[in-house]
C-alpha cells in the first residue's frame, strides 16, 4: 500500500491525516460544469506500469488528490472503510479478492464512494454485473487512454459511463434492479431506524415505459377490483395506455369513472397547483390530494375503504433536473399515507430521459419508501 498526498511519490502528511474526515467532494453540476472542489481518489491496480498510466491521468485533472494507492482487492476493501474516498478507481483481476466482490463489500462499508472499473474485462456480462453492484463507469484498459478522461468527467459529474465499445447494450435495468436487491436487504433494519417512512407507499424503477405501465396496471386493477378506489395522476400518454390495459383487464372502467372510484389528473398541471419557486408547498400540496383522497374514499361503498394512488409528478420533476424537490414530494407523500388510508407507488421511467439517476439520489428516494420494485 503506498499512502500520497499528492500525484507524485510521497509519504502520507500530517496535516491530511486530520482532515480525513472532513467530506469534500463534489457536487451537482449547475450548467454543466464540474465544481472545483478537491475529490479524493483511491487508485486499485495490481499492474505496476498500468497503475502508473492511471495516476499520471489522474494528474492531469487538479481537482483530483489520490490518496492512496494499493494492489490487492482485500486492502483495497480496508483502505475505503478507512479513508471514505469520494472516487474508487478499480481493477476487477486483483489478488486476494477481485474487484467485484471488493466493490460488492465496499458498497456496504462506504456507500458514497463512486467506483469506476477499469478492467481488460471486456464482456458485455462483466460489465452487466459491475453495473448492477452500483458502480457509476466502466472503461476497458484498452480504451483507456482515450475515455479514462471522458470517464472521470462522467463520473464526477454524478452521471454513469460506459465504454463506446459497449453502445446498443442497455445496462440500465441491470444496475437499478442489482442496486435496488442490496437496498431491499437491509429494508427491515432501516424501517426499524426511520419511523418517517409509510407502511404503504413503494416505489419502481423502469428500463423503459412498458415496465412501468405493466406494474401501474397491476396496482390499479388489485385496488378496483376489491371494490377500493384508484387516483391516477400522469402524463397524457400514460393515462391513455393505462386506460387500454386496465380494460384488457376486464375492467369496467367507464363504471368507475362515474362512481367516482377512478380519478385521473394530468400530472404536469398537477404539479403547477402546488409547486411554488420550485419547491412543493405542503400546505397546497396536502390540501389538493387530501380532497381527492376523501372524494374517493366517498365513492367506495363499503367500510374501512382504501385508495390507491400511483403518481408520476416525482418523475418529472427528477426528469427536469430538480431532484431535491422530488424527494421533498416523496417525505410529502408519506405524510399522506401516514395521515389517511391509503396505498401509493411512485414511478420512475428512463424511457426518454438522457442519462441515468445519480446514484445517491436513487438512495435517498429508496429511503422515504417502505418497497422497492424495479423492472
Amino acid at each position: 500500500m503506498r499512502p500520497r498526498n499528492d500525484l507524485n511519490c510521497g509519504a502520507w502528511d500530517d496535516e491530511y491525516k486530520q482532515r480525513l474526515t472532513l467530506k469534500v467532494g463534489f457536487g451537482q453540476c449547475k450548467g454543466g460544469e464540474l465544481e472545483t472542489s478537491t475529490s479524493r481518489v483511491l487508485v486499485v491496480e495490481d499492474n505496476e506500469p498500468f497503475r502508473r498510466f492511471i495516476c499520471s491521468t489522474l494528474g492531469k485533472r487538479p481537482e483530483l488528490h489520490i490518496v492512496c494507492e494499493v494492489s490487492d482487492g482485500l486492502e483495497a476493501v480496508q483502505r475505503a472503510e478507512e479513508l471514505h474516498p469520494d472516487l474508487i478507481v478499480l481493477d476487477i483481476g486483483l489478488p486476494s479478492l477481485n474487484g467485484i466482490e471488493a466493490a460488492r463489500r465496499i458498497r456496504k462499508l462506504s456507500p458514497e464512494s463512486k467506483i469506476l472499473f477499469v478492467s481488460q474485462e471486456s464482456s458485455a456480462d462483466g460489465v452487466a454485473e459491475a453495473l448492477g453492484l452500483g458502480a457509476c463507469g466502466y472503461v476497458v484498459k484498452t480504451d483507456a487512454g482515450s475515455e479514462l478522461l471522458e470517464a472521470l468527467d462522467v463520473v464526477l459529474r454524478g452521471g454513469q459511463f460506459v465504454g463506446r465499445r459497449f453502445s446498443g447494450h442497455d445496462f440500465v435495468g441491470d444496475s437499478y434492479a442489482a442496486a435496488t436487491q442490496d437496498l431491499q436487504s437491509n429494508r427491515c433494519a432501516q424501517l426499524d431506524q426511520n419511523m418517517e417512512i409509510a407502511d404503504r407507499h413503494d416505489v419502481g424503477f423502469y428500463s423503459d415505459d412498458a415496465g412501468l405501465l405493466d406494474d401501474v396496471t397491476q396496482f390499479i386493477v388489485t385496488a378496483l377490483n376489491a371494490g377500493n378506489a384508484a387516483i391516477v395522476v400522469a402524463t397524457e400518454s400514460h393515462r391513455d395506455s393505462l386506460l387500454l390495459k386496465l380494460q384488457a383487464n376486464g375492467l369496467d372502467i367507464s363504471a368507475a369513472i362515474e362512481q367516482g372510484r377512478y380519478i385521473t389528473l394530468d400530472a404536469a398541471e398537477t404539479l403547477s397547483t402546488f409547486m411554488r419557486n420550485g419547491i412543493p408547498d405542503p400546505v397546497l400540496f396536502s390540501k389538493l390530494l387530501g380532497n381527492l383522497i376523501v372524494k374517493a374514499a366517498e365513492a367506495v361503498k363499503r367500510e374501512q375503504a382504501r385508495v390507491a394512488i400511483f403518481g408520476e409528478c416525482v418523475h418529472l420533476l427528477w426528469a427536469q433536473g430538480n431532484s431535491e424537490a422530488a424527494i421533498q414530494m416523496e417525505k410529502l407523500g408519506n405524510r399522506l399515507a401516514k395521515r389517511y388510508n391509503v396505498d401509493i407507488l411512485c414511478g420512475y421511467s428512463q424511457d426518454n430521459v438522457q442519462g441515468v439517476m445519480d446514484r445517491q439520489i436513487f438512495q435517498r428516494i429508496c429511503a422515504e419508501h417502505s418497497a422497492i420494485h424495479s423492472r
